[in-house]
């Protein structure tokens, strides 16, 4: 079974997973090339290799065309993704996704979903990081997967609806039930595409479960700061003794 471990020590992002999985070896073509089953123009991705505190990593930018951009609803997203060509399980990962952010924003906004305007979060660069990761994770063939506690920053951060504390209000939401701290920078280290992502897609969040690592990959963040501003992912499996433990504790507690 493929596992992987998101080490989140410097939070999480859309663009750092994606920047992440390409560095454990998702062809960048591959992932180009499946992201524009979306019939989305207007974007691209750049990708480069960069240093945070002297430790190599993958950095992805979603370039947007310049000009106006749509707030869309959840439905037009539906749309978008529904009527794209990309994989059927692609496509219900990132509605899951999309789904869970939608109903954070929904409650911090006193609203439904059908009325939600998604601003930046529904934005084509968000689109491409909540999509883009959900191919990664097809292309890794990953079975599960699993998450540290996350380092969400502290602070203020500026959004469209003026100055909010981090965690924003919607990634807080998002985060329930969900192992936080706050270490180092007084910044926002956890956006809430990233929270939608991990929040989605991990089983459990805590210590490192037992694996064999095959592959290390380090996806950066945007800044340069007094930490290492990326996100560790590590793939593997998971070890036989491991995995042994945990069908003991599934049978004992039918047994219950």
């Amino acid at each position: 079974m493929k596992i992987a471990y998101f080490d989140c020590f410097s939070g999480i992002s859309g663009d750092m997973i994606m920047g992440a999985c390409l560095d454990l070896g998702v062809d960048l073509a591959e992932l180009r090339h499946e992201l524009t089953k979306l019939n989305l123009p207007g974007f691209e991705l750049q990708v480069e290799k960069v240093k945070k505190c002297g430790i190599a990593g993958t950095k992805v930018n979603v370039l947007v065309e310049e000009g106006p951009h749509p707030h869309r609803h959840l439905k037009d997203i539906e749309e978008i993704i529904n009527r794209s060509d990309l994989k059927q399980n692609v496509k219900d990962l990132s509605m899951r996704i999309f789904n869970r952010l939608a109903a954070a924003e929904a409650k911090i906004h006193a609203t439904t979903l059908e009325r939600v305007h998604f601003h930046e979060v529904g934005s084509l660069d968000a689109i491409v990081d909540i999509v883009g990761s959900a191919i990664c994770q097809d292309i890794l063939a990953v079975d599960e997967v699993y998450c540290s506690k996350l380092n969400v920053g502290s602070g203020f951060v500026n959004c469209q609806h003026g100055v909010m504390p981090v965690p924003a209000p919607a990634t807080l939401e998002l985060l329930c039930g969900v192992s936080i701290y706050a270490f180092g920078p007084e910044k926002e280290l956890v956006t809430p595409t990233g929270a939608a992502i991990i929040s989605t897609v991990s089983r459990g969040f805590g210590p490192l479960p037992g694996m064999l690592v095959e592959k290390v990959g380090y996806g950066a963040g945007e800044r340069d700061l007094e930490i290492p501003n990326l996100l560790r992912v590590l793939l593997g499996s998971r070890l036989a003794q491991e995995t042994e433990v945990q069908q003991g504790h599934h049978a004992h507690a039918k047994l219950g």
